[in-house]
Order: structure tokens, then C-alpha cells, then sequence
């Protein structure tokens, strides 16, 4: 698999390129987000492990350039900014997750073991997460091999988040996509999906980042 990595720290990317390819990893890596943006048509990475604080484009501006070029593409971002909006914005801008620096190398690794699963996982009409499984094609949803009856509104988004396992997404965003699909959102209306959700699945099946959003995460 094929990481690019964008980090002007020397000293950081140095540690990062061997990590990464002890993992058995095909790193490229550039300190400069107008080489990054040209490593994506050239290299045609499989991740891309995005630092913010570029010295001659913003990050956020590398990622969405990134994500209009690549909408599928899984992105995580490296950050020293500690605003939470700035993680919002990075999310609600195409980032699959974000890390904030310092930190430690097993769990980045960990996290990007997490967008290589998702992104080898084949698709399928199913998707099944421990004792839970969503048929998309059906419209049906199985809890420990009962079925489930879900209203539209929270079908759609177990649906969001079950798809993206393992990516945080924003309440902007779940709002967002119940949006595009024709549906018509109140103020608190994706709390409510959840709240309800939660009391028909396993418990802690769907997790709050605190002041950012929701997360389902993979099993194994």
C-alpha cells in the first residue's frame, strides 16, 4: 500500500518514513503542499498522511484540493493546532480522522491500520460490524441475528456511519448528507437519530468524540 506523507519536519518525517515502512508500507513524502498536490496524480497514493502547517500552502487547502481530486481517497491529518474548530473544519472538509501532535507512533499507526481495513474491505450490499449487520440493499438491519426496524431518518444515518467506519464524522456533516438525500432537518434532529439508535444496538456500538461527532468503530 502507497502512503504519501506532507510534513515539513525534518526530524518527524524522518521517524515517520521508517515507521511506516517497517509496517511494509510504500512511503513518498514531501515537505511542501504544491509537491503533494503534484505526488497525487504522479505517485497515486492509497492514504495520505496530511500535516497542517505546511510552509507554503495551509493544509486545509491541500486537503480539500486533495479531496476534489480524489473523493475517496482516506486522509489523515497531522496537526499541532489545538482548536477544536480546527478539527471540526479539518473533518468537515474531507479529513478522515486527525491526530494531534505530539503523538505516539503505535497509535498512528493503529489509526491508519483502521483506513487501510476500510479501504480494502470489499463492497457489498452488507456491511457487518460485530453482532450488527446493514443490508443496503434491503433496507434491513440485524442486532445478534434479530431484525430491527429502523424509521428512515436514523436508517440513513447508521447507514453514514456504518459505510465510514472508523471515520469521525461531524453532526454537520450527518446533517449534510440527510440534506442531499431529500429530508428535512431540525436543530437537534441528528442528537434524537442517535439517542434513539443507541437504545436498539449493542452498547457503545455508536461513540461520541466529545464536541466533534460520532463514530462507529471497526471491529478487530
Amino acid at each position: 500500500m502507497k502512503v504519501l506523507l506532507v510534513e515539513d519536519d525534518r526530524d518527524l518525517a524522518e521517524g515517520l518514513v521508517v515507521a511506516l515502512r517497517s509496517e511494509g508500507l510504500v512511503i513518498s513524502h514531501v515537505a511542501h503542499g504544491a509537491d503533494a498536490l503534484k505526488q497525487v496524480d504522479q505517485f497515486h497514493p492509497d492514504m495520505v498522511v496530511l500535516d497542517l502547517g505546511l510552509p507554503d500552502i495551509d493544509g486545509l487547502e491541500v486537503l480539500k484540493s486533495v479531496r476534489k481530486a480524489k473523493p475517496n481517497i482516506p486522509i489523515l491529518i497531522l496537526t499541532a493546532r489545538s482548536a477544536l474548530d480546527d478539527k471540526v473544519n479539518a473533518l468537515d472538509n474531507g479529513a478522515d480522522d486527525y491526530l494531534a501532535k505530539p503523538f505516539e507512533m503505535e497509535e498512528l499507526l493503529a489509526r491508519l491500520r483502521v483506513m487501510a481495513r476500510r479501504l480494502s474491505t470489499a463492497i457489498t450490499s452488507q456491511v457487518t460490524i460485530g453482532d450488527v449487520i446493514l443490508d443496503t440493499a434491503a433496507h434491513t438491519l440485524l442486532v445478534n441475528g434479530d431484525e430491527v426496524r429502523l424509521p428512515k431518518k436514523e436508517y440513513m444515518t447508521l447507514k453514514i456511519l456504518m459505510e465510514e467506519a472508523g471515520r469521525v464524522k461531524t453532526k454537520s456533516m450527518l446533517e449534510n448528507s440527510l440534506y442531499e438525500w431529500g429530508e428535512t432537518i431540525g436543530s437537534n434532529a441528528i442528537e434524537v437519530h442517535i439517542s434513539n439508535l443507541r437504545k436498539k444496538l449493542p452498547q457503545d456500538f455508536i461513540q461520541t468524540i466529545r464536541g466533534i461527532g460520532y463514530t462507529i468503530r471497526q471491529s478487530g
